[in-house]
């Protein structure tokens, strides 16, 4: 879609992903919103939008990846900013929703943290959230206004369906993840395989069984988010252990926090392929490193609520 025309949508842009955001903007056809979002001198962030917003529909894109506690505060701000100045609707574009994976208490005497997020934005100002692939669908519910949530499964599927591997597989690195993994399995007309793992530790895995037949198959293992990598590098070994003739990894959300580059980049996966969700530093993992644009999807998702019309039929 080029050149749409419509002087009540505007698109403004924190600091978090701002190459997304002009990718959106450009897929759009229109240029960013004149804002700065800056800091005063004692680190306290400092926003002002250069242009009148009065009556407008505006989407904020801000995904809340690292640093989460900045990136989130940004969103805020701006979100009270476009509020304070009168416009009509505003929209909360969070391509990766940072705290989602503390959406439950697991122990006694824990936050509620992803509930929490929430009603932050909510009480900043936000009227709509689109966001994509959150860690839990019940943090949908979180929210006291529409969430609109988008997938990248049809993504991944597009680009592994070009690649002609052989005998292919998904398999879901926990158990969690199959639904997700049964969706690519799906669209890619292939079967399914199921890791069962143990976690004794947050951001510790120990592999303890492969459900499913992966001997002399291509695996593609998926999950929404890769964060310090140890998870999915212990998974791809269990798989070749077991015959595996080559694995890839695939997500939404490349979180590549801590050790997470030097894993990949001594594991045995044969391509890395993430989203730009969250930026990344591509020298870190040469060609195995594969950056698929989500720019378009969420551009069309932009232009369909701000037009009210059905967001889900994107992905009939």
């Amino acid at each position: 879609m080029v050149g749409y025309q419509d002087r009540r949508l505007k698109i403004f842009a924190g600091n978090a992903n701002r190459p997304l955001a002009e990718e959106i903007a450009r897929h759009l056809g229109i240029e960013l919103g004149a804002m700065e979002v800056g800091r005063f001198s004692n680190g306290e962030i400092k926003v002002m939008i250069g242009e009148s917003v009065r009556g407008a529909d505006c989407f904020v894109i801000q995904p809340t990846c690292h640093p989460v506690n900045e990136n989130l505060m940004e969103l805020l701000i701006i979100l009270d900013a476009l509020r304070r100045a009168s416009a009509r609707r505003i929209t909360a574009v969070i391509p990766h929703y940072g705290y989602a994976r503390q959406d439950r208490k697991a122990r006694g005497r824990e936050p509620i943290s992803a509930k929490l997020v929430a009603n932050l934005i909510v009480t900043a100002g936000a009227r709509r959230v689109l966001t994509m692939d959150l860690h839990a669908d019940a943090i949908q519910g979180f929210f006291d206004i529409p969430v609109d949530h988008l997938k990248a499964v049809p993504l991944i599927a597009d680009y592994f369906r070009k690649k002609d591997l052989v005998n292919p597989v998904v398999v879901s690195p926990d158990t969690g993840g199959v639904p997700r993994a049964r969706e690519l399995a799906s669209r890619l007309g292939v079967g399914l395989a199921i890791i069962d793992k143990r976690r004794p530790e947050p951001n510790q895995a120990e592999v303890m069984n492969v459900i499913g037949d992966v001997a002399g198959r291509s695996c593609i293992m998926i999950d929404d988010i890769i964060d310090t990598a140890g998870t999915i590098v212990l998974g791809a070994q269990a798989l070749l252990e077991r015959g595996a003739r080559e694995v890839y990894a695939a997500c939404t959300h490349p979180v590549f926090s801590g050790p997470a580059y030097e894993r990949l980049a001594n594991s045995p996966f044969k391509e890395v392929v993430v989203t730009n969700t969250i930026p990344t530093d591509p020298t870190r993992l040469g060609d195995r490193l594969k950056v698929l644009s989500v720019a378009p999807l969420f551009g069309e998702a932009i232009i369909r609520i701000h037009e009210d019309l059905s967001v889900s039929k994107m992905f009939d």
